[in-house]
C-alpha cells in the first residue's frame, strides 16, 4: 500500500491555488459517445444530458497497468465528488481481440470495483471523436460542455483533483471538501517505483513484443508450444 509523499504540503498547495481561482483555458467542446456500442451501469449518456454536470472522461482498456494505476484515483474522485456535480464517464476502448468481449469487460467492471458509467467503445468510434490517441487518457469539461482540462498517462494525480475541484467551484459547489483524496492501492494498482525501475516495458505477442527468450525462434499466426530458455538474461 502507498499514500501521495508529503501530503501536508500537497494540500497546502490545493488549498492555495483553489484559492487563486486558476483560470483553466477552453480546450474545445465535449465530443458525444454516439458511437459506443453498449453501455454499462447507465443508460446512454449524452453532452446535452450531461449539462450542468462536470465531466471527466477517461479512456481506457483493462489489461492497460499503466490504467490500472490511475485506477485508485478514478474511483475515490467518482465518490468524492458525485453529490457536488461530478460525473466520471469511463470509455473502455479495446487494445487487444479478448478485450472487445462484453462479458470479458463486465467482469473486470466487477472486479476492479468500477461503479461509475462506462460506454463500451469497441468500434473506436468515441476515441476518434475525441481525437485520442493514448491509454489511459482523461478530458475534463465544465458545466457548459467545454473542455478545460486534459492529461494524458500515469500522474499528476493532485493537479488532476485541483482542476476537478475548480471547476464544481466555478459550478457553485457549497462545502466542497478541498483535501485531496489519498488512496491505498494494492496489486496491480499499486505505481512502479520510477527512482528505482530497471526494466523496460514489454508486450506479450509479436507485433509489440520485445525480448523473446525460448529454445525455438518465435512462430507467428500459429500455435505452437515454447519450451524454457537454458539461459534467461535480465529483462527477456
Amino acid at each position: 500500500m502507498t499514500t501521495p509523499r508529503r501530503p501536508g504540503l500537497i494540500r497546502s498547495i490545493a488549498h492555495r491555488l483553489a484559492g487563486d481561482r486558476l483560470a483553466l483555458p477552453v480546450e474545445g467542446r465535449l465530443a458525444g459517445f454516439d458511437g459506443a456500442t453498449s453501455w454499462l451501469d447507465t443508460e446512454p449518456l449524452t453532452p446535452q444530458g450531461l449539462r450542468g454536470r462536470v465531466v471527466l472522461v477517461d479512456f481506457w482498456t483493462y489489461t492497460c497497468v499503466n490504467w490500472l494505476r490511475t485506477l485508485p484515483y478514478r474511483r475515490a474522485w467518482a465518490a468524492k465528488y458525485a453529490d457536488a456535480g461530478l460525473t466520471l464517464v469511463g470509455v473502455h476502448t479495446p487494445e487487444f481481440g479478448f478485450e472487445h468481449d462484453l462479458d470479458n469487460v463486465t467482469a473486470q467492471l466487477r472486479d476492479l470495483g468500477v461503479e461509475y458509467p462506462v460506454a463500451v467503445d469497441n468500434d473506436y468510434a468515441v476515441w476518434r471523436a475525441f481525437d485520442n490517441h493514448f491509454w489511459p487518457a482523461l478530458y475534463l469539461a465544465d458545466v457548459e460542455g467545454r473542455v478545460r482540462y486534459h492529461h494524458f498517462g500515469e500522474g499528476e494525480y493532485a493537479m488532476t483533483e485541483m482542476a476537478v475541484q475548480q471547476l464544481l467551484l466555478e459550478s457553485g459547489a457549497d462545502d466542497l471538501d478541498q483535501e485531496l483524496v489519498v488512496v491505498e492501492p494494492r496489486g496491480l494498482e499499486v505505481a512502479a517505483d520510477w527512482r528505482t525501475l530497471r526494466s523496460p516495458e514489454t508486450s506479450l505477442g509479436y507485433a509489440q513484443g520485445a525480448r523473446f527468450a525460448s529454445a525455438a525462434s518465435a512462430r507467428f499466426d500459429t500455435g505452437h508450444r515454447y519450451g524454457g530458455a537454458a539461459h534467461l538474461p535480465l529483462n527477456y
